[in-house]
């Protein structure tokens, strides 16, 4: 095992799945001369060279529409967008050419292509560029979309990513590229689709994705030091195909869940896991499902907005209060 950063763990998948098979082409802009925007790509044009590592114009609809016609015709495309912000300009061609393309085609074209890039907020980015865009993603059938929190998770899932024949969706994030990990040597690969319990509970459930993961492997950390709460900590990892079984397992087990999803919570994938826990594990409940998300506005510029407008360790341990009815000092478990 090494520990490498998130970054160093996206850039090393890239590689040996490059390596793997040369049917697979990175192509975005920035990720060649200037190895990439947040540096993921380093060093993998003067590797692999500038017919596999493509730095494109800066029209998201047009490299999109141009990797997505790739994938089609038997080439295996990663395309990276600067910031899944700017995904939007190429939303049309992501659902109604990537997500559609094997259904339209009655299962003769596949479209195995990867688009990856940061996705949420960061610092100091505004409302425009400060957006946790999975909902939008998640609701489309047809795609694949996946959210790691570590670095080893990154690895394995992006190498899966890049083999799967389906479009997927590949959320990072600005603030977690630095991140360390431990990640192993020899090759491995992480499934698509397939949750993962990060710490062992008894009380409560505590569920999320990607960069919040942090905030809630914080947050089980202190209720066990100052409540002697025993907290889960679940992973989802993909939320398309969502791993329903891991979920409800967790659940039937605490009995409680907290939900933490940084988007907003209007039709969020946070509020849709609520649903279905709400659902189908109604009876083994002992407290409605709470849901951490960003506020509903837009993401405000000045920092102490901005972190108040977001998810926060403070904010899952009320909630997690809420669930266990500890309010007022007691636990009724």
């Amino acid at each position: 095992m090494a520990e490498i950063t998130f970054r160093e763990a996206l850039r090393q998948a890239m590689e040996e799945e490059m390596l793997r098979d040369d049917r697979v082409i990175l192509l975005g802009e920035e990720v060649a001369q200037y190895n990439g925007a947040y540096k993921v790509s380093q060093g993998l044009l003067d590797r692999f060279g500038p017919d596999r590592v493509i730095d494109t114009p800066i029209s998201e609809e047009g490299f999109t529409g141009m990797g997505i016609g790739a994938a089609m015709t038997g080439l295996r495309p990663i395309v990276e967008w600067m910031t899944f912000n700017f995904s939007l300009m190429a939303y049309d061609q992501v659902i109604n050419n990537a997500a559609k393309q094997l259904y339209m085609s009655n299962g003769q074209i596949k479209t195995p292509i990867v688009f990856r890039g940061p996705n949420g907020p960061a610092e100091y980015l505004a409302a425009q560029h400060s957006q946790a865009l999975q909902s939008i993603y998640a609701h489309v059938p047809g795609l694949i979309v996946v959210a790691p929190s570590t670095p080893y998770d990154a690895k394995g899932l992006l190498k899966s990513a890049i083999r799967d024949d389906n479009p997927v969706l590949f959320l990072e994030s600005e603030l977690m590229y630095a991140w360390k990990g431990e990640v192993p040597e020899e090759e491995y690969l992480v499934p698509l689709g397939k949750a993962e319990v990060k710490r062992e509970g008894k009380d409560i459930t505590l569920a999320g994705f990607s960069k919040p993961l942090r905030m809630l492997m914080e947050a089980a950390e202190r209720l066990e030091q100052e409540r002697g709460i025993s907290a889960e900590v679940v992973d989802l990892r993909t939320l398309r195909p969502l791993d329903e079984e891991t979920i409800y397992a967790s659940v039937k087990k605490t009995n409680r869940l907290v939900v933490v999803d940084e988007a907003w919570p209007f039709a969020s994938v946070g509020s849709h896991v609520g649903f279905l826990v709400q659902r189908h594990c109604f009876d083994d409940l002992d407290a409605p499902v709470e849901l951490v998300s960003g506020e509903d506005v837009p993401m405000p510029y000045n920092h102490r907005l901005e972190l108040a407008a977001q998810p926060s360790v403070e904010k899952i341990l009320k909630a997690a209060e809420r669930v266990l009815y500890l309010e007022g000092g007691n636990y009724h478990g």
